[in-house]
């Protein structure tokens, strides 16, 4: 097939026939603009032109591969264009927010002077490009359930213990059978490319070099195989499975995991439909006007036409063809019926639930709230793990019919590894972060990953020998107490 020039492509700019250039090489993708999570309006934009500077931060390399037929690869563009396209780049410059960024990039603090998830959190803050921060620290409505999560912690103190042995203090535990250095393991999040160019790959070799568990999306900017090869062949990679509203296309993605060697699949039940993220819907607006100045509302143009808003942001297109009508009655057995894996139940907000999962014979209930980013007045993870605790304290015990051993992890925030504490003290057998992780590799890469590891492994071990537990075993809720007056916490 002949090379094709800019002209060409330039004609392919509309509904019915509709071409992108993706690094040199030509696409059409007609077919595929109903079928886009994010609409046909997304790919619209750049009908007839080159899509690579927006496609590559939130797609996996292989992509194109996965989602159009070969037929569709139209072949490479001509020596010419390629030339041009690349003549033009230098010509429009970087825009103020890329300027930000590189200026802050120069001025990140040494990483050994990093010492907690809020010194790694603030130096990802100044770095991050504002689509990228807007995207991780987005939450729902006013963003009160995400503040709530953080602060759910500071309602619980410890009663620690005095004159225990604990010069040997040992960290370590297991999740679903699988060894861990610490109680915490990387929680399924999205898009890590957009932080930094090798995104989950950064996130995959930190947690091994530093004995953990990575919980892969099912909406990374890679794929599950690219992130399987970053993995080292020992590694334990788990799997966050987005049910797709398609129960075949759904078993192919199941059956695709499995063969790659992922270990469990936590099936995602509290994100069916976008959470309503301001920030990240925000975000274009406010890049508009960095390079465009300010706009106004003119009375005069009421009638005018307006443009439609994408309320789904970068979040919501995520999740735009996942199953809304899952059920206990029958996602779960037809789960059950096409894998072999441990099946982890993600995004239990309240006790309730929690029982009926143990009826439907999962293999583990993760309490989440989607890290306040679904349901604005979600209660708080650490509440809902109270909670449990308090009515319904035989779940945590193994029981005939329910869990041959209760995995009942808590996906949250928290702030320290005193937090992580805490939780395991009430029950959980592990914690997951997802935001800490996003913001730890885009500022520092693998080495970010690691820091931040060894953070919360000094946090968690400190806090142990303070309360006078030498291993996970001793952490009870006996060392817990819920205070209902609100301490003030001038860090928060």
């Amino acid at each position: 097939m002949a090379p094709w020039s800019l002209a060409q492509v330039a004609q392919h700019n509309s509904k019915t026939s509709c071409w992108v250039i993706i690094k040199n090489n030509v696409y059409d993708v007609t077919d595929f603009l109903l079928e886009h999570p994010g609409g046909a309006d997304v790919i619209l934009k750049y009908a007839g032109r080159d899509a690579t500077a927006v496609y590559e931060p939130i797609h996996s390399p292989d992509a194109l591969d996965n989602n159009l037929s070969p037929s569709k690869h139209l072949g490479a563009l001509e020596a010419v264009a390629v030339n041009s396209l690349e003549e033009k780049q230098p010509t429009t410059g970087q825009t103020a927010d890329e300027l930000r960024v590189d200026k802050e990039r120069k001025r990140m603090p040494l990483l050994d002077r990093v010492l907690s998830l809020a010194d790694m959190e603030m130096v990802a803050r100044r770095i991050l490009s504002h689509k990228a921060l807007a995207y991780y620290s987005s939450a729902a409505d006013d963003e009160i359930s995400e503040s709530r999560n953080a602060r759910a912690f500071t309602r619980f103190f410890f009663k620690a213990r005095v004159m225990r042995p604990v010069s040997k203090c040992d960290p370590s535990t297991a999740i679903l059978g699988f060894k861990s250095s610490i109680p915490v393991f990387v929680s399924g999040a999205a898009l890590a490319k957009l932080g930094h160019p090798e995104g989950e790959a950064n996130i995959t070799r930190g947690a091994f070099k530093e004995g953990i568990i990575q919980m892969v999306s099912s909406n990374a900017s890679l794929s599950p195989k690219m992130i399987m090869e970053a993995a080292d062949q020992s590694q334990v990679l788990f799997f966050q499975l987005y049910k797709h509203r398609d129960d075949v296309t759904a078993e192919k993605r199941v059956r695709d995991i499995e063969q790659l060697g992922y270990k469990a699949i936590f099936l995602t039940v509290d994100a069916i439909a976008p959470g309503n993220r301001e920030r990240d819907i925000q975000s274009p607006w406010v890049l508009d006007e960095q390079e465009n100045g300010s706009m106004y509302y003119q009375p005069n143009s009421a009638d005018k036409p307006q443009g439609k808003v994408n309320i789904f942001g970068t979040a919501g297109a995520l999740i735009a063809n996942d199953d809304r009508d899952m059920t206990w009655e029958r996602t779960i057995p037809w789960l059950r019926r096409i894998s072999c894996l441990p099946i982890v139940v993600k995004g239990i907000q309240c006790v309730e639930d929690a029982i009926l999962a143990g009826e439907a014979g999962v293999d583990g209930i993760l309490i989440s709230n989607h890290g306040g980013r679904q349901l604005e007045y979600a209660l708080p993870p650490m509440e809902i793990l109270y909670l449990l605790r308090q009515q319904r304290p035989d779940v945590f015990n193994k029981l005939e019919g329910w869990y041959d051993e209760c995995h009942i992890v808590i996906c949250l925030i928290p702030l320290l590894g005193t937090d992580v504490v805490k939780a395991v003290c009430l029950g959980a057998k592990a914690v997951g972060l997802g935001r800490p992780f996003l913001y730890a590799q885009s500022a520092y890469g693998e080495a970010g990953v690691s820091k931040l590891i060894e953070i919360l492994a000094r946090e968690i071990t400190t806090c142990m020998r303070l309360v006078g537990a030498s291993t996970i075993n001793d952490l009870r809720p006996e060392l817990i107490h819920r205070i209902d007056w609100q301490p003030m916490c001038t860090k928060l």
